[in-house]
């Protein structure tokens, strides 16, 4: 098992909504309108997908390190 479990979240500006994947749990694609409901979201998968997936049995403490990334531009006036 990892010393930590790494969780990419990044912004769909076309989509308005975050999303979660991860390397490290196999499965994991999940959205939310805000990054902190999907926080929620991905606490509630992972222990689901790693016992699915045969890589921890015993879900009682998972550490996560999310890794969240948003671009956006500033427009400004000429």
């Amino acid at each position: 098992m990892p010393e930590k479990f790494t969780i990419n979240a990044s912004w769909d500006d076309q989509a308005k909504v975050w999303i979660a994947t991860s390397e490290d749990v196999p499965g994991l694609c999940c959205e939310d309108k805000s990054l902190e409901g999907l926080i929620e979201v991905v606490t509630g998968l992972v222990p689901e997908l790693l016992a699915a997936n045969g890589i921890v049995t015993d879900a009682r403490d998972i550490p996560l390190n999310v890794l969240a990334q948003r671009q956006t531009t500033i427009h400004r006036a000429a």
